[in-house]
Parts: C-alpha cells; sequence; structure tokens
C-alpha cells in the first residue's frame, strides 16, 4: 500500500468520508512530496469500477466508507459534517487509523473498561475489551444506548438493578463523549461542544437516575421516562417491570 492509499484508507477510517480536495490539503501538509487533484483523479482512474482498498468506496467525489454507501447514509451524514472542521492529527497518528480496529485509548475508555472487566465479567479482561470494543465500533458512526445496553445480553450480561444501569450509561456516555466520530469529522463530541458548538449543542447527559421522582432520561429522545414506559435497555417491558424493578430486588 503506497502512501497515498494509507491516507485514503486512514482518513476513510477516521471521517467515515471526506471530499478528494481535502485529501490533497492534508496530505500535502504532511508531505514535501506535494500531490494534485490530478494525481487523486488518477488514483481513482485506476481503480474504477472496484472498490478503492479495503473498506473504501468513491461516492459523490467524496471517499467514503463501504457501510455508509450500503446503508444509504451519505446524505443523512453530509449535512452534519458539512458546517465542522476536521481533527488533523500529527502524521505519525493520522496513519495508525489505517488500521480498521485503531482507536484511541481514553481515560475514559478505560474507565469504562475496568468497570465491565471488575463488575460485569468477573475479571474476565479478553471479554471485557470485546465488550467495550464492540461499544466503540457501533457508536463512533451512530451513538445508540438501547442497542449497547441491548448488545450486553449476547455477552450473557446482565446490570443488576437501577444504580449498576445509572453507573454503566454514566461510563459509556463519558466514553461516547470523548470519542473520535465520524459525524464531527474526528473530533469528540466534547471537542465540538467546548470549542466550536457551546451554544448550539450538549453532550450526553452524566447525570444520575433518580426513578423515585420519575426524571428518568430517555438517552435516544432526551425524554424523561415514566414507570409505565418502555424499558430504556430495549427489553420490551415497562420500566417498572424491568430495570426500576430490580432495584427493589
Amino acid at each position: 500500500m503506497d502512501q497515498l492509499e494509507q491516507y485514503i484508507v486512514a482518513m476513510t477510517n477516521l471521517y467515515g468520508m471526506f471530499h478528494k480536495n481535502k485529501l490533497v490539503e492534508i496530505y500535502n501538509s504532511q508531505n514535501e512530496e506535494q500531490i494534485s487533484i490530478s494525481d487523486v483523479d488518477k488514483y481513482i482512474s485506476e481503480h474504477e469500477g472496484n472498490q478503492m482498498s479495503k473498506y473504501v468506496e468513491l461516492y459523490k467525489g467524496h471517499f467514503a466508507h463501504e457501510c455508509i454507501v450500503e446503508f444509504d447514509e451519505f446524505d443523512s451524514l453530509l449535512a452534519p459534517k458539512s458546517n465542522k472542521p476536521y481533527y488533523v492529527p500529527e502524521k505519525q497518528e493520522l496513519l495508525k487509523y489505517v488500521d480498521d480496529f485503531y482507536f484511541e485509548k481514553t481515560k475514559e475508555y478505560m474507565a469504562l473498561n475496568n468497570y465491565v472487566k471488575v463488575k460485569l465479567v468477573n475479571g474476565d479482561q479478553v471479554k471485557a475489551d470485546a465488550i467495550c470494543e464492540e461499544i466503540q465500533g457501533s457508536s463512533h458512526v451512530e451513538f445508540d444506548m438501547q442497542d449497547i445496553l441491548s448488545s450486553l445480553r449476547t455477552w450473557d450480561v446482565e446490570l443488576s438493578g437501577i444504580d449498576q444501569l445509572n453507573e454503566f450509561i454514566g461510563l459509556v456516555s463519558e466514553f461516547v463523549n470523548n470519542m473520535r466520530i465520524w459525524e464531527n469529522n474526528g473530533f469528540t463530541p466534547r471537542e465540538i461542544f467546548n470549542k466550536y458548538e457551546k451554544h448550539n449543542m450538549k453532550p450526553l447527559p452524566r447525570g444520575p437516575f433518580d426513578p423515585d421522582a420519575t426524571n428518568v432520561i430517555d438517552m435516544i429522545t432526551r425524554k424523561k421516562i415514566g414507570r409505565n414506559d418502555p424499558c430504556p435497555c430495549g427489553s420490551g417491558k415497562k420500566f417498572k417491570k424491568c430495570c426500576l424493578g430490580r432495584d427493589g430486588e
């Protein structure tokens, strides 16, 4: 894989999708040997009709991860990305993203990983890593707390009650708020909130649940969850018959 192709793959993994002009801009900012749009077009023509590399496709003048194209998410992702700057790490860090599974192991990730290991999987580090990496893999594309809670069942993991549900959701929220995501062009939600859009957006809530005051928040709709509403864990049961009820067990 030559250096141009490394940039294409790395930037696709970090940004999800990006215009070919952005490739030229970032490449030239980090390398003495410059490239032009003609060089990029030549690369594209040589791969015409085929996947660019690994999971990369060309779509509407953009390099895009195949899942964005296949699930018809291009237009819906383009809108929130279009008015945000790009996070551009140093060359050495950027090219780490050639590895499809690479992501920054932040202190928030380590806190979540340690909690899962100690509290949920009886010290099984391999299982804890797999669970946390699955959370990362789904959330950097689109965050859905219900999906995360439901996925715990596939690992035979059960949260013991509302207190543990609150602890887990809080740690996941902190992790996701400090995760580099496609919608933010590689910036974390926390970085965008602090530096660029403080008046227009909120990070995911971190505060504790208080079921007795019926102010449990649905992480997807941001609305309060009533006792008779569906449980946020995705079980299909009413909240009072599921996670809320476990608190008194």
